[in-house]
């Protein structure tokens, strides 16, 4: 009976069609928002109720935004930027993930408190002497300002450190030493190919976050310099009165990237996180 059971498809009622349908129509409706309101005009986003259907600025608007925030430079300048650091926070979240959880050092938990301890404290307060450094090395309005300090980030060691402990057994690394396998050696064929599934989730949150992040490249690069997507849309809200239709354009620019990742990787993505739901 139980294996009757095990072998059987779970079905969803009615109940839980009409959740997930709701839950659905609910994330998808900023973006449909942006959509609509990004076809319409300043003095249509104006009237009460608020338009509800597409209108036939949006390639028009598209257009403008395009032009007016030098989006084609700023699409570039992100894409470069998120996928260096995404790229890099994986290496090396893994790289130091592995050595918290399976290697012996001296002052291990001291370094992990510490490492964890970064995760309190405000980036605000760093701003001033980050902005200090780059400033002195001439890296002002230049896109490594933006990557060079994010490279690394506390909860990616230490999200990676978690999965290892459980995912990665010690005595597969043992064996690997047995064989005459150096440290590097290890990482590269035994610890990445067992992280695989964490390293995709990490990727993809610091990927996101990347392309999202508007607080720290606002102040290291400038609108007409080097922009970033999040960058390039400030300058289309000035004026006395801001054309809120272009800049939900500009908006919708800046988030086509990031669906069509999605819908490139998704299985990709997905079955990395279940493979690791699996072996945890």
């Amino acid at each position: 009976m139980t294996a009757r059971r095990a072998g059987r498809h779970l079905h969803g009622g009615k109940v839980t069609y009409a959740v997930l349908i709701l839950f659905t129509a609910g994330s998808l409706f900023p973006l449909l928002w942006t959509a609509v309101a990004a076809s319409r005009n300043n003095t249509r986003l104006a009237q009460t109720p608020p338009p509800f259907w597409f209108g036939g600025n949006l390639f028009k608007n598209l257009g403008t935004a395009w032009t007016d925030a030098n989006m084609g430079a700023a699409l570039l300048n992100t894409t470069v930027v998120a996928t260096t650091i995404a790229a890099g926070t994986v290496v090396f979240s893994t790289v130091a993930g592995f050595a918290f959880a399976k290697l012996r050092f001296r002052a291990k938990k001291l370094l992990l408190l510490l490492v964890i301890g970064t995760m309190m404290v405000p980036p605000q307060l760093s701003v001033v002497p980050l902005f200090m450094t780059v400033a002195e090395l001439e890296w002002t309005d230049q896109l490594q300002a933006v990557i060079l300090p994010t490279l690394v980030s506390a909860f990616g060691v230490f999200f990676m450190r978690q999965y290892l402990l459980q995912a990665l057994p010690t005595e597969l690394i043992e064996a690997a030493r047995t064989d005459g396998a150096n440290s590097w050696r290890v990482v590269w064929h035994v610890v990445f190919p067992a992280a695989r599934p964490a390293m995709a989730v990490l990727g993809l949150l610091t990927f996101v976050q990347a392309w999202n992040d508007f607080f720290w490249p606002i102040i290291a690069l400038t609108q007409n310099g080097n922009p970033t997507v999040q960058v390039a849309l400030t300058g289309l809200g000035r004026g006395y009165i801001p054309d809120q239709s272009v800049i939900m354009a500009g908006a919708l620019l800046g988030t086509l990237p990031l669906l069509v990742a999605f819908v490139l990787f998704g299985k990709q993505i997905v079955g990395g996180i279940m493979q690791g739901a699996v072996k945890g």
